[in-house]
């Protein structure tokens, strides 16, 4: 087992299909949005004839208007029968919190859900003040969280958690990243979004539109979705909104070289010396 990691649109999935074919292994997808079925073309997720080639999971899991988070893509993990996998992907918070473990969270009946719900960041700063100083004051999934906790277990979170440490989910793996300038990373977001608006991207976004009325779900706020949902709001023309999907592209492509070169000792080159480097290391 071994994991891949890198900016979107720096090669990842191919490089790691051509790997699966080559070592008969599968792949298990680092990607937030790739886990929802009909986001096909947004999500830049393998086409179906590669799907079929290789075994992926995290992809085509879950539909749209389904809620998932980290202990979800755990769990897809921990099902999978074998582990001649390659973990590749763009959400490294995934693996890091695979590597780091995660602290098992208490039964949460309906009632305490309910309840959580009515709590502000004020309230939680009574109960808590550490953990509410980690969060923002508008991260409402947070402060829910911090609610469940307290409401569940009589407990702060921050005591909770204390008594709960978290266990490493990995074994220690090889993390291989892929290293890009952002001339050249650029270069392949500007090709990518041309691709996806020639597959039809506007009309995806329109149909996940129609068919779930409810532009509150996190797979709707998406980069590359909520641009085109802009878009039909009258904000941009449609250079605009390619010029829009770019930009935003490639901020989130640094962000994921700042997380990767913080969060993670990797063996980096670049794409093209990658594969063999691999294959000589397995």
């Amino acid at each position: 087992m071994f994991a891949i990691i890198g900016p979107t649109a720096s090669g990842k999935s191919n490089l790691a299909i051509n790997l699966a074919k080559k070592l008969n292994y599968e792949i298990l997808s680092l990607d937030s949005l790739s886990i929802y079925k009909e986001i096909d073309i947004a999500s830049a997720k393998p086409s179906k004839e590669e799907l079929k080639e290789v075994k992926h999971y995290g992809v085509d899991e879950i539909y749209p208007n389904e809620k998932f988070d980290v202990t979800k893509f755990i769990e897809i993990y921990k099902k999978i029968p074998h582990k001649n996998i390659i973990i590749v992907g763009g959400t490294s918070f995934y693996l890091k919190a695979m590597i780091d473990g995660i602290s098992p969270m208490p039964k949460i009946c309906e009632k305490i859900k309910k309840e959580a719900k009515k709590f502000n960041y004020e309230q939680l700063q009574k109960i808590d003040s550490l953990f509410a100083s980690k969060i923002s004051p508008n991260d409402t999934y947070r402060i829910t969280k911090g609610a469940e906790i307290y409401l569940a277990t009589n407990l702060s979170p921050t005591e909770y958690f204390k008594k709960n440490p978290p266990k490493p989910i990995l074994p220690k793996i090889p993390i291989y990243e892929i290293d890009v300038d952002r001339n050249t990373l650029r270069k392949r977001i500007i090709k990518r979004t041309k691709k996806m608006f020639e597959m039809g991207l506007i009309d995806e976004v329109g149909y996940i539109e129609a068919k779930y009325k409810d532009r509150r779900l996190p797979a709707l706020k998406a980069i590359g979705i909520r641009e085109v949902l802009d878009y039909f709001d009258g904000k941009y023309n449609k250079n605009e909104l390619f010029e829009k999907i770019v930009t935003n592209t490639a901020r989130l492509a640094k962000r994921q070289q700042t997380f990767n070169k913080t969060q993670f000792t990797t063996i980096k080159a670049p794409l093209e010396q990658l594969e063999e480097i691999i294959l000589k290391q397995i």
